[in-house]
């Protein structure tokens, strides 16, 4: 499996489908879930993925403070594959690529309840009320590094 960074504009047409036609079938589709999916801040993200054999495994991107929040974020988080250890992968590579880029001190995202105990183990802590996002029951959450 071969870890993938890149910023918006070194993506190719390829890559970029693939990110988000796995973000949609998942997000949009799996999930019953009609929103604005492709948003207006993937040119401002940093995308990180795990790909094996040309087949995205885990998937999340992230932005610099100001962009979606007054901190350095993460969204996006996504596996193909549930249950199989590659969200916990692609979230540790995540923080790392938020340390290294954006010089993070604290980490930003919006999670979906039933996931909540996933970041809950890398040391992401609740600072909300649930709330609806879309129809989906999300918290929001901060890492302190």
């Amino acid at each position: 499996m071969e870890l993938k960074i890149k910023r918006f504009n070194e993506l190719s047409l390829d890559e970029l489908y693939k990110i988000l036609k796995l973000r949609v079938d998942i997000f949009v589709v799996e999930q019953s879930c009609p929103y604005e999916e492709i948003d207006d801040n993937d040119q401002k993200a940093i995308h990180v993925w795990f790909e094996d054999k040309e087949k995205i495994m885990a998937y999340l991107r992230i932005m610099d403070k100001g962009v979606e929040s007054e901190y350095v974020s993460i969204g996006r988080v996504i596996a193909s594959e549930r249950r199989k250890g590659f969200g916990t992968k692609i979230l540790e590579e995540g923080i790392k690529v938020a340390k290294d880029y954006f010089n993070a001190d604290l980490i930003y995202l919006e999670a979906q309840v039933y996931a909540k105990s996933l970041y809950e183990k890398h040391g992401f802590e609740v600072v909300s009320n649930e709330f609806d996002l879309d129809g989906i029951p999300h918290v929001k959450m901060i890492k302190k590094l």
